[in-house]
C-alpha cells in the first residue's frame, strides 16, 4: 500500500487569512501581507506537497514578457522586472537576498499572415504607449539581424530585449517563501478537504484539513493552481480552470548558433529560445489538447519527433542536428474563457478570492499579483494596479477577458 501523506497540524484554531496553495503566487501573496505595515493579523499557508515537485512553479519555463496586447497585462510584468530586478530593495538591503538580472534576448513574435501581423501592430500600439521598447521588423531586418533563421513566409516580426527574456524564478519564489515565514507567515503540509460557509451563504467561516482539523478564518485565498476549480466548488462556485498539459524539451546543436537565441514564437504555435551558453529550449503542447489529470505528466515522445523537431528544423536549419538533454511535461492552470487570471473577491462569498488561472503568465505576474491580492485583503481594494478587470464578474457573465498575446 502507499505510504498515507503526512499532515501537520496547525499551531492555532483560526486565522486571519487562509491561503490554499503555497507556491508561486499563494507565497507572493503571503510576503506582501507579511511586509505591510497596516496588517498584523496571522496567516496560514495550506500547501499539500511542500516539495513542490509537481507545481506549475517547479516545471516553469521562467520567462517574463511586456510583448501583451492589453495595456494592464503590459504593466503587470513592467512591475515583475522591476521586482526581480531590485530583489534586495524589496526583500531588505540586510536580507541576504541575491541581486538577479534578466537576461534579455528578448521574445520574437513571427507572423506569416497578413491578419497576424496586423495584431502585432496593434499590441505594438500599446506596449509603445506604456513605455515598452518593442520593435517591429521585416522579414528582411530579421534575417539581418537573426540570420540563423528561415524567413521566407515570414511578413513581420515584433521583439524586445528590454526586460524580457530569461529570470531565475526559483530563486524569487524560494525569497518569497523564505521571507514570509521570517515575518511570521505559517507553512504547513497538509490538504483543505471543505470549506464551511455562514447560514447566509454570503462569507466563509472555516476550512477543513485533510487531518481533521476545522480552522476558522477571517478570508481566504485560492490559490490553488490545477486545482482552482476544485478549491472553488467547496465554495459552491465554478470557475472554468483545468489542468493542460504542456511539454518542454532542454537540447543542444551539432552547429550552435553564432549569437543568442530569442524566445522566438513561431506561427506554428511552436516556442524555443536559449538556455544556456550552447543549449536550447523549446515548448509545445499536441494539437488535441484536453484537460488531463492532476497527476499525469507523462511524455508524448511522439509529439516531439513527429512534430517539435520537424517545425524547428524548418525554422531554424541548423537545428536540423540537434540532441535532447532534458525533458518533461508540466500543467498550465488554463482558464478556458479567455487563459487569463481570476483575481479578487466572489461576487457572493465576499472573503473568498481568486487567483487562479494564470495559463501559463503565473511566475511572471507573481509580484503584481500578490502585492494586488494583498491590498484588496488588507483594504478592500486595490491601491497600485487596478487588477479589477480580471475579477470574477466577468466570469460570471461570460466576458472574456481581451488578450491576443497568448503562447
Amino acid at each position: 500500500m502507499p505510504a498515507r501523506p503526512k499532515h501537520d497540524a496547525p499551531k492555532h484554531a483560526s486565522y486571519d487569512v487562509i491561503i490554499i496553495g503555497g507556491a508561486m503566487l499563494g507565497s507572493s501573496t503571503a510576503w506582501f501581507l507579511s511586509t505591510n505595515p497596516d496588517f498584523d493579523g496571522r496567516v496560514l499557508v495550506v500547501e499539500r506537497d511542500l516539495s513542490y515537485e509537481t507545481a506549475a512553479t517547479s516545471h516553469t519555463n521562467s520567462c517574463i514578457r511586456q510583448q501583451f496586447s492589453n495595456a494592464l497585462n503590459v504593466q503587470i510584468s513592467q512591475f515583475g522586472a522591476e521586482f526581480v530586478q531590485n530583489l534586495p530593495r524589496f526583500m531588505g538591503e540586510d536580507s541576504g537576498a541575491p541581486k538577479l538580472r534578466i537576461h534579455n534576448f528578448g521574445y520574437l513574435y513571427l507572423a506569416n499572415t497578413p491578419e497576424f501581423a496586423d495584431s502585432l501592430r496593434a499590441s505594438h500600439a500599446v506596449q509603445a504607449a506604456n513605455g515598452a521598447a518593442t520593435r517591429l521588423l521585416s522579414g528582411d531586418e530579421i534575417k539581418a539581424e537573426y540570420p540563423f533563421y528561415n524567413t521566407d513566409d515570414l511578413i513581420l516580426g515584433s521583439i524586445n530585449t528590454v526586460d524580457e527574456g530569461y529570470f531565475d524564478g526559483i530563486t524569487v519564489f524560494d525569497w518569497f517563501r523564505r521571507q514570509a515565514r521570517a515575518n511570521g507567515v505559517e507553512y504547513l503540509a497538509n490538504e483543505v478537504t471543505a470549506i464551511t460557509r455562514n447560514a447566509t451563504g454570503t462569507r466563509v467561516e472555516s476550512v477543513t484539513l485533510a487531518s481533521g482539523e476545522v480552522v476558522a478564518c477571517g478570508q481566504v485565498v485560492n490559490a490553488s493552481g490545477t486545482r482552482g476549480a476544485v478549491t472553488a466548488r467547496m465554495v459552491g462556485i465554478d470557475i472554468p480552470i483545468e489542468p493542460r498539459k504542456r511539454y518542454t524539451w532542454v537540447f543542444t546543436a551539432e552547429t550552435p548558433l553564432d549569437r543568442d537565441l530569442p524566445l522566438t514564437i513561431d506561427p506554428s504555435g511552436l516556442h524555443v529560445r536559449q538556455d544556456g551558453k550552447t543549449s536550447y529550449m523549446a515548448g509545445g503542447h499536441a494539437d488535441h489538447d484536453p484537460a488531463v489529470a492532476f497527476d499525469d505528466f507523462s511524455m508524448d515522445h511522439g509529439l516531439w519527433q513527429d512534430h517539435i523537431w520537424p517545425l524547428l528544423a524548418t525554422r531554424i536549419p541548423q537545428f536540423e542536428a540537434i540532441k535532447v538533454q532534458r525533458e518533461w511535461a508540466g500543467h498550465y492552470d488554463y482558464n478556458t474563457l479567455d487563459h487569463n487570471a481570476i483575481t479578487g473577491p466572489h461576487s457572493l462569498v465576499e472573503n473568498f478570492l481568486f487567483l487562479n488561472g494564470f495559463s501559463g503568465h503565473g511566475l511572471q505576474q507573481s509580484p503584481a499579483m500578490g502585492r494586488g491580492t494583498a491590498e484588496w485583503l488588507v483594504y478592500g481594494q486595490y491601491r497600485t494596479l487596478d487588477l479589477s478587470p480580471f475579477g470574477f464578474d466577468r466570469i460570471a457573465e461570460g466576458r472574456p477577458f481581451a488578450e491576443k498575446a497568448i503562447i
